[in-house]
């Protein structure tokens, strides 16, 4: 099973959209939008669905927190950080693209990393690409990581973030990785993962949606070299 107890849930409903606490997620919470049955999650977030605060499009997606439900944001030179993933992406808008992965920046409209799903209705199939910020203010750098995954297939992702900047994703037996400007060290992250749907046209029936039957956080600390 995954473990929900470390998360909170963003579901595209109100305004604005609606926020399931960590304790009611863990509880056994489930609805139009989230599902979790046979040891997988489930997400879809229609077109038409309400946004968070500063954002344009709808998501139903989790946020890490601690399992008390307090926010949790970590300085990457702490610790080595990653999140795990295993998944397939079952729907996906017009525009073909969904946000599966992020490094956010706490109270920030402008995240680290954007990992997306984007589809070609030309090849039938999706490119895994990374949307990073080198500094803190940069505009995005984009990078295709993998080719060919169709709607379906099941993927696996690491996201990894090391206390000396360096970030690294692993896409099934593909690596691709890159060193950040020393500017982040000192801003808070979190990580989020889930169905963020690059697209607010449409009817309900146009959305993104995934299947996943992995996901993990790690903050792996380093070991003291005091004597």
């Amino acid at each position: 099973m995954i473990e929900l107890a470390m998360w909170n849930l963003s579901i595209p409903v109100g305004v604005p959209a609606t926020t399931i606490e960590t304790r009611v997620l863990a509880g056994g919470y489930q609805d139009h939008y989230f599902q979790s049955k046979d040891g997988a999650i489930f997400f879809w977030a229609p077109v038409n669905g309400t946004t968070t605060e500063s954002a344009k499009y709808p998501r139903c997606e989790l946020r890490e927190t601690y399992s008390d439900g307090r926010l949790r944001n970590w300085t990457y030179p702490g610790a080595d950080h990653f999140l795990r993933a295993a998944l397939s992406v079952n729907q996906v808008p017009s525009t073909g693209k969904i946000v599966i992965g992020q490094i956010h920046a706490y109270q920030s409209s402008m995240p680290l990393l954007k990992l997306e799903y984007q589809y070609k209705t030309k090849t039938a199939s999706g490119n895994i690409v990374a949307k990073v910020r080198m500094t803190p203010t940069a505009a995005i750098q984009t990078i295709t990581v993998v080719s060919g995954i169709v709607l379906g297939q099941a993927f696996s992702y690491a996201i990894n973030l090391k206390p000396d900047g360096t970030l690294v994703i692993d896409l099934d037996r593909t690596r691709w990785s890159t060193r950040l400007d020393s500017s982040w060290a000192a801003k808070p992250l979190y990580f989020k993962a889930g169905v963020y749907t690059q697209d607010n046209t449409g009817y309900e029936t146009e959305a993104g949606a995934a299947r996943f039957d992995q996901l993990s956080i790690e903050h792996r600390a380093l070991l003291s070299t005091a004597p």
